[in-house]
């Protein structure tokens, strides 16, 4: 920026330039003492330059404490989610999923891990009031195929899913055509396609959201236990190349992660983290732990919805249906707390009543 763009007292400009002072960043870099030995300015003028040059400088408004927790950050990235395309488990996360950092959902095999990403990945297509991003998805498989025919059985029952959307609108998004699939079979291939092939999609506004199922896969099965040290090395430059992805294009990314049994105390006591007694707890370790937004644990009981709440069950939709629960394990925003949900023939929903104990 040039001085002839703030309004200061030609003296003060003068006396900044003559102490050889040349940019804003070096103003606010100094501390008032020692511009004013620069300058040679009173207090008051220094006082008056540094108010000046940190509100030229200012793009984005200050938030304060109080409007982070009422929800009324004004930064819209911040603020604005992406819905599950369920009430039930938006209401769990306080909206959806924040469009900046790494959401990771771990659990076990069968859990609903990939039915929830591909929701995810129809509803990022919806229109923003009703919870999407108006734009496509990015899925990358490495470890089994993707399952093209449970998505276009999905997308073909999304007017079922999500009543509350008009039906004009659902049948305008050509959700399939939308959804780019990559396949990663090892680490190299997986860091190529989140580093080339990936931002080119994103800087073309194509796709605003990122999925890969699942992270463990290939880490887990090229280091081995001793390769501990470089594991983490390789973890810290993916997360790394991830954040810098989510927060240039503003584009949340979920990251499906494996289980391992908790076998000693200290497993145990890291298990049983969150409000669920939980004998699993997600891979990869504290590294790749240290890269997430939120975690969510999603599980699958031996229940089925009919055992344990009859009334719901009567609903098409839940018919034979088994109980799972999504748990939120940590997050910055977010309650440790838990909901159930179920998946059926058009997707997942939640459940609103809790299990009698």
């Amino acid at each position: 920026m040039d001085w002839d763009q703030v309004e200061l007292n030609p003296k003060v400009v003068h006396a900044v330039k003559r102490a050889n002072v040349k940019t804003f960043r070096e103003v606010l870099s100094l501390s008032g003492p020692d511009l004013q030995r620069l300058t040679k300015l009173s207090h008051a003028d220094v006082h008056h330059l540094q108010k000046t040059v940190a509100a030229a400088v200012q793009t984005d408004p200050a938030v304060t404490a109080l409007q982070l927790y009422r929800g009324e950050c004004p930064f819209l990235e911040q603020h604005q989610k992406l819905s599950l395309g369920c009430p039930v488990l938006d209401s769990l996360l306080r909206g959806g999923i924040p469009l900046l950092g790494i959401v990771e959902i771990a659990g076990e095999s069968s859990a609903g891990k990939t039915q929830i990403c591909m929701q995810l990945c129809l509803s990022v297509q919806y229109p923003r009031k009703y919870g999407g991003l108006e734009a496509g998805a990015v899925y990358i498989c490495t470890e089994d195929t993707f399952p093209t025919k449970r998505l276009q059985q999905l997308s073909g029952l999304q007017h079922k899913l999500r009543p509350e959307v008009p039906a004009d609108v659902v049948k305008s998004i050509t959700f399939c055509d939308n959804i780019y699939i990559e396949h990663a079979g090892d680490v190299d291939s997986l860091n190529s396609c989140i580093s080339k092939r990936v931002p080119i999609l994103l800087s073309r506004g194509l796709v605003r959201l990122v999925v890969v199922d699942s992270i463990a896969a290939l880490f887990r099965c090229e280091f081995e236990a001793k390769d501990a040290l470089l594991r983490a090395k390789h973890l810290l430059a993916f997360g790394a190349t991830l954040h810098s992805l989510s927060h240039r294009f503003k584009t949340p990314i979920v990251c499906v992660n494996q289980v391992a049994d908790a076998v000693g105390d200290s497993d145990l006591v890291q298990s049983n983290f969150g409000l669920l007694d939980k004998k699993v707890l997600p891979t990869l370790g504290i590294t790749w732990s240290n890269q997430l937004l939120i975690r969510l644990m999603v599980s699958r009981t031996r229940f089925s919805l009919q055992e344990w709440l009859p009334g719901l069950a009567a609903q098409p939709w839940h018919l034979g249906s088994v109980l799972r629960t999504m748990e939120v394990v940590f997050a910055p925003h977010l309650p440790q707390s838990f909901c159930y949900y179920t998946v059926s023939i058009d997707g997942v929903r939640g459940v609103k009543e809790e299990p009698a104990s």
